[in-house]
């Protein structure tokens, strides 16, 4: 009878222990007696119970065999946070003043205004300028800051995009952009010095000269020192470009003094004098004239071979191109065109010399090994300043215009002109109307960026180039349209 008690007790455990099984993670509240009390305790049961419960051996009496088994639960939690796009505040200004200004968002609705627009937007946003007679000028904006801009349509066929246009002191009569392109300098014809800019038209600096304006000026390659000369004085000044400090003046002992090259090296600064007919040869270590050398009747424009062997010089009274061994000091007369030429400049790659001639309306090319001289292209009338694209694919030819009968020095009745030809081919690639003369024009040493200034107008421009490709597929851009619109 006991031995089946104590079987039957046995069961009883198995018993409770399988419930337990079955619960899972559930607690078991146990009513214990204690006396009077009762008290309920909560025992945890396993998160995982396998009970093996083989016969029970009467005669050994031996209890069931329990494995328990713990699960391991891994919980995982992913916090993410949005960071939402700061708003900036956005203001454009669009010429024409009609045009239809459109900025739209990816977070909501789209805004327009006409001519001027200013509203607080996260970025980015999709830019849209529109106005009827000119091509859509189009740009995604980032707005890492608050923005403003001016936005400049064009032509339509117009491949080169106007930046900005600003307004300068008296008679600019020639841009240049400093050896990083980041500024553009502007000799003042009338006014008593140089304004220095940035590229969109912010005035750094203005340098006073003594006694009178400045016409043209170049720089060193390291892009430290700027020349500036000044016609009235005969003087060329020697300009720290960091600071805009006048460091010395160079005496030229001519007799107004315009063009100026730099040899090669750096060392040697050769300067044209108008009236006098010579160019003076400076060392620029001692500051002091070498030589002058007799050259044509009023020279003017100047280019010195990449070798610093012969130094080429533009007659502008009988439109001569002589050309000077710099070793001897001899020259000889290569061309002459009876007209007026007026500026030079080469390609060190190819040795080719390009020459502006004012009277007969066109530019030559010139190839230095040979003095050989041809017509590259007829340009607008009036040639002025010409620049070379850095790979000499390209001619930048400014053009002021028709003269007024009475005098130069009042509106005439043409506008002035920017021309682009193609070296290779001499097809026209582009044309720019501008304003009252212009006359001084630069493409920046990256070519990145063309400026040009309207000698009456007291301004300057600039324009975004676009890459040699899109220039060649551009079927001449406004060639063809801006002849029709020359005439005021």
């Amino acid at each position: 009878m006991r031995s089946r008690a104590g079987g039957s007790g046995s069961a009883r455990v198995a018993v409770f222990l399988a419930l337990i099984t079955l619960i899972g993670a559930g607690a078991i509240s146990v009513l214990t007696n204690r006396g009077a009390d009762q008290t309920d305790v909560a025992i945890p049961a396993p998160a995982l119970t396998t009970t093996t419960a083989p016969a029970v051996s009467a005669a050994s009496g031996a209890a069931p065999t329990t494995t328990t088994v713990v699960a391991t639960t891994t919980t995982t939690t992913t916090t993410t946070t949005t960071t939402l796009p700061e708003l900036r505040l956005l203001e454009v200004v669009a010429v024409p003043e009609s045009a239809l200004i459109s900025v739209s968002t990816v977070a909501g609705p789209g805004v327009t205004a006409e001519g001027f627009l200013s509203e607080t937007v996260a970025g980015p946003v999709e830019l849209t300028v529109a106005a009827e007679g000119f091509q859509t000028h189009a740009e995604t904006l980032e707005l890492e800051a608050d923005t403003q801009l001016k936005v400049w349509l064009d032509k339509p066929g117009q491949l080169l995009h106007k930046i900005a246009q600003w307004s300068t002191a008296g008679a600019p009569k020639q841009v240049a952009f400093t050896p990083d392109s980041q500024e553009v300098w502007v000799t003042l014809l009338s006014g008593t010095g140089f304004q220095v800019f940035d590229r969109e038209g912010e005035l750094l600096a203005e340098v006073d000269l003594p006694e009178a304006g400045s016409v043209e000026v170049i720089f060193n390659r390291a892009g430290t020192r700027g020349y500036v000369s000044q016609m009235e004085t005969a003087s060329v000044y020697e300009i720290d470009v960091a600071t805009k400090e006048v460091l010395r003046r160079l005496d030229t002992s001519g007799i107004w003094t315009k063009v100026m090259a730099l040899a090669p090296d750096g060392q040697t600064l050769w300067a044209s004098n108008w009236v006098s007919s010579n160019v003076s040869e400076i060392d620029l270590t001692t500051g002091e004239v070498r030589r002058k050398l007799s050259t044509v009747t009023t020279p003017r424009g100047l280019y010195v071979t990449p070798d610093g062997s012969r130094l080429y010089v533009a007659g502008f009274e009988h439109g001569e191109i002589e050309v000077f061994d710099l070793a001897t000091g001899e020259s000889e007369v290569i061309y002459r065109s009876g007209g007026a030429m007026r500026h030079l400049v080469g390609d060190p790659e190819t040795g080719l010399m390009y020459a502006s001639d004012m009277a007969r309306h066109h530019v030559l090319v010139i190839d230095t090994a040979t003095n050989e001289v041809s017509e590259l292209a007829a340009v607008d009338k009036v040639p002025n300043t010409i620049d070379l694209s850095p790979d000499g694919r390209v001619l930048y030819v400014s053009n002021r215009g028709r003269n007024n009968p009475e005098t130069y020095y009042k509106p005439g009745p043409e506008w002035g002109s920017v021309v682009l030809i193609d070296t290779a081919t001499g097809n026209y690639l582009d044309a720019i109307v501008g304003g009252n003369q212009t006359t001084g024009l630069d493409v920046s040493p990256d070519g990145t960026m063309l400026a040009f200034s309207d000698f009456l107008d007291n301004r300057v421009s600039t324009y975004r180039i676009p890459p040699y490709e899109e220039l060649l597929a551009g079927e001449g851009g406004r060639w063809e349209a801006h002849l029709a619109e020359i005439a005021k």
